[in-house]
């Protein structure tokens, strides 16, 4: 058994979601158990120069440097605070804080028109601050050979949440949403898995309410705002043209494309409407379960017999009643409900991607990255 701690903090830049784990076996006997689960919120003035940063504001080598040490600090805090009173970790998988992701343009010269993604928070800080072992940067070695570098989950889920006889699909709904296809755990199964970005999740609905609020809330909770407007299905439609939605997988986005700039457009397209504050809310939630059931019945071999939703979104409850109504007969759940926390679910996948990586076991799956091949994910930083 081994125990390790997993961090990230995702594009919604809520904060760090650490998970203490206990970790047995290498991969279909992989087993793991959640011992602590928590979110450490981001100091405020970090926060916002982490978002001004996605948003694109322009900074200097120096600021750049200062901001990655101060989000080391903060991970390697989370890290010690989730082990107060448990056995101690050996082990920290530390995704880091993306500010920037830029997808690969598809084929072209050797080396050029790869991705390229950037997560602060250096590994070799915080395995220097917490005196344990850290594996960091996962994203670029997939991203090296051509894929995406996300998303890096699927591997994850495929060992902790197949069926022998269902067919799921693990849908975190994080500030992107991100979908693993699962097919039955049967004839090359893993071969037949899929993964890809379904588009945008928490962190438009959130820039949606700080818009609409003048920046007294950031978030809509249980989708209460949303749930009492009507959206708007013309607008839906519209934006689900978008050429994002139509591109077949792999693919990955971010806030480069969900961001401030995409619901400044969003909010001129509405205007023809007339629309109440909350009706906004409910149009742009409507598009993000929208765009996820969309994916499905395009990119799919066919629809799952359940979905199971993990991520900050999947508490948004009228989020989650669109997505069961869209869907029909195919349940919707939490990954709770089959056992593995939705909440610490993201955070758990690394602490396993970084036991992986000490047990020199690929990480990625190339059908969800577009990566040519599986490769070991992560740096690793002795203490």
């Amino acid at each position: 058994m081994t125990t390790v701690i997993g961090l990230i903090s995702g594009t919604s830049v809520d904060g760090i979601d650490a998970a203490l784990v206990e970790i047995t076996g290498h991969e279909l006997d992989l087993k793991v158990e959640l011992v602590k689960g928590e979110t450490f919120p981001y100091p405020t003035d970090l926060r916002e120069k982490i978002l001004a940063v996605c948003a694109g504001k322009a900074i200097s080598m120096a600021e750049l440097a200062e901001l990655d040490d101060a989000i080391a600090f903060v991970f390697a805090q989370a890290a010690q605070n989730i082990q107060i009173g448990h056995q101690p970790a050996t082990l920290i998988g530390s995704h880091g804080q993306t500010v920037y992701h830029r997808p690969p343009k598809g084929a072209g010269e050797e080396g050029k028109n790869l991705g390229y993604t950037l997560q602060l928070g250096r590994g070799a800080l915080i395995a220097h601050l917490t005196k344990i072992t850290t594996v960091s940067n996962f994203r670029v070695a997939d991203i090296a050979i051509g894929g995406h570098g996300a998303p890096l989950v699927p591997r994850v889920d495929a060992y902790l949440l197949s069926h022998p006889q269902e067919a799921r699909c693990i849908q975190n709904i994080g500030g992107i949403g991100n979908v693993a296809y699962i097919p039955p755990r049967r004839d090359n199964w893993l071969e037949k898995m899929l993964g890809w970005d379904t588009g945008p999740g928490n962190s438009l609905l959130d820039l949606t309410v700080e818009y609409l609020t003048n920046g007294a809330k950031n978030y809509d909770e249980n989708g209460q705002w949303a749930a009492s407007g009507t959206p708007c299905q013309p607008l839906v439609e519209q934006w689900l043209n978008q050429d994002y939605f139509q591109l077949p997988p792999p693919k990955s986005t971010g806030r480069e494309l969900f961001g401030v700039t995409y619901l400044q457009q969003c909010l001129e397209d509405a205007q023809a409407y007339q629309l109440s504050p909350a009706d906004i809310l409910a149009t742009l939630t409507e598009l993000t379960a929208a765009a996820i059931v969309h994916s499905y019945r395009t990119f799919l071999p066919q629809l799952p017999d359940r979905v199971l939703l993990c991520g900050g979104g999947s508490r948004n409850l009228y989020l989650k009643q669109r997505l069961q109504s869209l869907l029909a007969s195919v349940p919707v759940l939490t990954t709770d409900e089959v056992g593995l926390s939705a909440d610490s679910k993201e955070a758990i996948a690394f602490a396993v991607l970084a036991y992986w990586r000490q047990l020199g076991i690929p990480g990625n799956l190339p059908s969800a990255t577009g990566a040519p091949q599986e490769v070991l994910l992560g740096e690793v930083h002795s203490a």
